[in-house]
């Protein structure tokens, strides 16, 4: 799937938390630098108790604590550490904490003149090479985690300002999420989450749960799809720059400058702070923009258990400009009562050398006579290592971990629980959980949210004992608008807005469809039945037609069964993918006198059955009757160019069949399809595997049969293609798409032109939803082949191209993309196109320039116009 905005919200929004009690006294205070001014988001922590705070936006904290004498530790970024002993008795102690601002030294020795590079990329290099020890130090963390949202809409355009009133939202009031949960990480990568409380806008919004991305570290290559500074190939993507230390208890910290050799999208920019000797990351206060839209975050981590450094406190700031909307997302973590389980294999002391500045020692005997041993059975007696030789120790190690796993498929193992009364929690209990204090503004969102709760609630509930909200009953008007109706637990109907479904064609003049759906969905939505009706009257043509749909569908992890039957009589693009949509012929034909859609009356009836044994091997088979009646034009109306221009015929121009007219017809036919994905993976949501199914490549086989003589079909032939794709994500933000597909008729006795194999082509200035895998220029049926066929679709979007070298671009969230596409049949010419796109224009826009050609030969050019590829559906991780 690829990148969506609500997705990037909640990345954003669950990379922070913090920690309660139900205590009712502790520290309580202000935050300041020296100046006076109030410091927000400053950590405060306990480190003997593992367990801390976060100051809120105004500079205030509240840790509740039992009695006893504490040391308390104050730290922010940029900022002088402060500790101070405090007594807690049995009541509120108040404390004022004041930092100065952090004061760096320039080692001359490590910056001087004869150093071929910067000192920074010494420190960085070691910190790499350490980098999977410290995701591999722990067996077992746990923590209490608490998260705070805060958001405030401050623009919108002005025809929908009433309209959000009426919804509850207005504009520069805060609009609030707190939960809080207890998290449990067990290597190699499986976390526990029992969430304990949700205080929302009326909805319990347990999806909302720092868990999905408490494992994106740093440390890793990537964390939420952006490039690490601590990346095996950092060096790639980023320049480092010294720029001094400091010390800070025993530990000296080394502040490193981190700026990207090509800013934007996928990767960050600001300062991160690296541990003398441990090599650990001590904090780090960073940028990076998502889909241009700007991203601040801040952690400062704490030495949670002894050489074990975590991060305590989280800030991520999130903020946009699209369609005339304005606002920002403010989101506050913070960790504590961290319990963690120490990998014995791992407790080692080792002295990394860089070899790039200093000679590197002998290589590890142990090492190479075995393979994946314990990292405290190879360390040399001189407790040095090359970093070569400490990341090769560690990735043996890390190898022979995982061929010990039971179900290495297992991509990641994620459970998740809710406690039964975590949205019935009332304010006074917020009041003594919540470490963080509210804000004033945060405390006016609440009191107006508290008020629209119960009418949320009742909504979710179904119950409604307080009368606080009107259930919808069915108006006459839903049939032209479109309505949605819970009728009972698990079913529902649904009405489609009729007026989105007027169009106009040159067979049946302006046509009205009415359509729904029945759903019943049961034993707990594994099972479900559906069905969906439509009828369609042409004013011009004066038939009515109507068909039905019945499906049943039936889950069981993995697997996947599907039931249908079908029939009726409607009417059918000659290509049975539909690659016209109505609307668009609509426009086409009334604005430009152009009837590209071609379609036939079909009485049909049809059963088909499709079978999953799991998500990455598909089968599907079907039986249809039809009876199929050629149609004619009967209106000749458009808007404009009545004078200039003729519409064409109902009957498609093909260079293998002369005329494509047929007679009337019946036709038997089976289908049968093969989908295959070779390698599979998953990831468990509480107990239950996901597929992860675009890891791998999808094999294709389709099968078509016309059989000859049942209920006096005319049809006879057999028909195969085979086919491929897949996607492959490149290097910070670059992706190669692509689909191969071939076939043909191995016997043609008796077909009719709907038989034949149809491309994906495009005459109109709007591009297909599937830029690879679709044509920009190619006509709908000029190719259409009986006989056989090999296509081809690639599509390459790049982090940088042309326009996107430029910064300013790039954080606009704009993509560059090149396309090739090919066709070739047995009777065609050879048929390439290639073009250019910009993507994500606006937000919301992907703009094309395409060539195409005939045999090497220039054949024309053409300007499309689609929607974002962001907002594709897909099967992401």
């Amino acid at each position: 799937m690829e990148i969506k905005i609500n997705r990037i919200i909640i990345i954003v929004a669950l990379l922070t938390f913090l920690q309660l009690s139900l205590l009712a006294q502790g520290i309580k205070g202000i935050v300041r630098s020296n100046d006076g001014t109030a410091l927000p988001f400053a950590s405060v922590f306990i480190s003997p108790l593992k367990t801390g705070t976060t100051a809120n936006s105004e500079g205030y904290f509240e840790l509740k604590l039992p009695a006893g004498m504490y040391t308390i530790r104050v730290q922010n970024i940029g900022y002088k550490a402060e500790e101070a002993q405090v007594e807690v008795k049995d009541d509120w102690v108040t404390k004022e904490f004041t930092l100065s601002a952090q004061g760096y030294i320039l080692d001359e020795v490590q910056v001087g003149k004869g150093r071929k590079e910067d000192f920074a990329y010494t420190i960085i290099r070691k910190a790499i090479a350490k980098k999977k020890f410290h995701l591999l130090q722990c067996n077992s963390y746990e923590m209490k985690v608490y998260i705070k949202g805060t958001g405030e809409l401050t623009k919108a355009p002005f025809f929908l300002k009433n309209k959000l009133k009426k919804e509850g939202v207005n504009l520069n009031e805060a609009y609030t999420t707190e939960s809080v949960s207890r998290i449990k990480f067990t290597q190699p990568n499986k976390i526990d989450e029992k969430v304990i409380a949700i205080r929302t806008k009326g909805s319990d919004n347990s999806s909302v749960s720092p868990a999905m991305f408490i494992n994106q570290s740093f440390y890793r290559d990537k964390i939420a799809g952006l490039i690490s500074p601590l990346s095996r190939s950092a060096f790639t993507w980023y320049k480092f720059t010294y720029e001094g230390s400091f010390s800070e208890g025993k530990y000296e910290i080394n502040k490193i400058r981190v700026t990207p050799r090509s800013r934007g999208d996928n990767v960050f920019e600001g300062t991160i702070y690296i541990i003398e000797d441990e090599w650990a990351i001590h904090s780090l206060d960073l940028r990076t923009s998502i889909m241009g839209f700007p991203v601040s975050l801040r952690q400062n981590y704490v030495e949670v258990a002894p050489k074990v450094w975590m991060p305590v406190t989280h800030r991520y700031q999130f903020s946009g400009n699209v369609l005339g909307f304005k606002g920002h997302y403010n989101y506050l973590a913070s960790c504590r009562d961290y319990k963690v389980e120490l990998n014995k294999d791992l407790l080692i002391k080792a002295e990394i050398v860089d070899e790039k500045i200093d000679p590197a020692p002998e290589e590890i005997t142990a090492l190479k006579q075995s393979k994946g041993a314990a990292p405290v059975k190879v360390i040399p007696e001189s407790g040095k290592l090359s970093r070569k030789q400490f990341n090769k120790m560690m990735d043996e190690y890390e190898k022979k971990a995982l061929k010990e796993q039971k179900h290495p498929e297992v991509i990641a193992d994620r459970n998740f629980g809710t406690d039964s009364s975590a949205t019935k929690r009332d304010s006074s209990f917020w009041s003594e959980i919540r470490s963080i204090p509210l804000t004033s503004k945060e405390q006016e969102g609440y009191r107006r949210d508290d008020s629209l709760a119960k009418i949320e609630s009742a909504r979710l509930s179904g119950k409604d004992s307080l009368k606080v909200i009107k259930k919808r009953r069915f108006n006459p008007g839903d049939i032209i608008t479109g309505g949605a109706y819970n009728i009972s637990a698990g079913t529902s109907i649904s009405i489609n807005p009729t007026f989105t479904q007027v169009y106009y064609n040159t067979v049946e003049g302006f046509n009205i469809n009415l359509s729904g759906r029945i759903r019943h969905q049961y034993d707990s939505l594994r099972r479900q039945i559906e069905f969906s009706p439509a009828i369609r009257y042409g004013f011009s043509s004066g038939d009515i037609y109507a068909k039905a749909r019945l499906a049943k569908t039936i889950r069981n992890g993995d697997k996947r069964l599907s039931f249908s039957l079908e029939g009726g009589n409607f009417v059918e693009q000659f290509n049975p993918e539909a690659p016209i949509h109505p609307i668009i012929n609509t426009f086409s034909s009334l604005f430009y006198r152009r009837n590209y859609m071609k379609i036939y009356e079909k009485a049909y009836g049809k059963g088909a059955l499709e079978y999953s044994p799991s998500a990455f091997l598909k089968f599907s088979g079907g039986l249809e009757w039809t009876r199929r009646r050629e149609l004619f034009n009967q209106s000749d109306y458009s808007f404009f160019y009545q004078e200039s221009r003729e519409y064409s015929s109902n009957r498609p121009v093909n260079i293998e069949i002369a005329d494509t007219r047929f007679p009337n017809h019946e036709a038997f036919i089976f289908e049968a399809a093969v989908s295959y994905r070779p390698i599979k993976s998953y990831r468990m949501y509480n107990g239950s595997r996901i597929a992860l199914t675009n890891r791998s490549p999808e094999f294709l086989l389709n099968y078509t049969k016309g059989i000859k003589g049942p209920g006096g079909s005319d049809v006879d032939f057999d028909k195969i293609e085979l086919g491929m794709n897949h996607g492959l994500r490149i290097g910070a933000a670059g992706k190669l798409e692509f689909e191969l597909s071939g076939g043909g008729f191995l016997n043609s006795k008796s077909t009719y032109f709907m038989d034949y194999i149809h491309f994906d082509g495009n005459r109109t200035i709007l591009s297909s939803l599937r830029p690879a895998g679709s044509f920009r220029l190619l006509d709908y049926y000029t190719y259409s082949t009986g006989e056989k066929y090999f296509s081809a679709h690639t599509h390459y979007q790049f982090r940088k191209l042309l326009l996107t070298r430029i910064p300013e671009v790039r954080y606009t969230g704009i993509k560059e993309n090149v396309f090739f596409n090919y066709l070739k049949t047995s009777n065609s010419p050879h048929y390439y196109e290639a073009g250019y796109s910009l993507d994500n224009v606006f937000r919301i826009f992907r703009i094309e320039a395409a060539v195409s050609f005939l045999d090497q030969r220039f054949h024309e050019t053409g300007i499309r116009v689609g929607i974002a590829t962001v907002f594709r559906i897909s099967g992401g991780d």
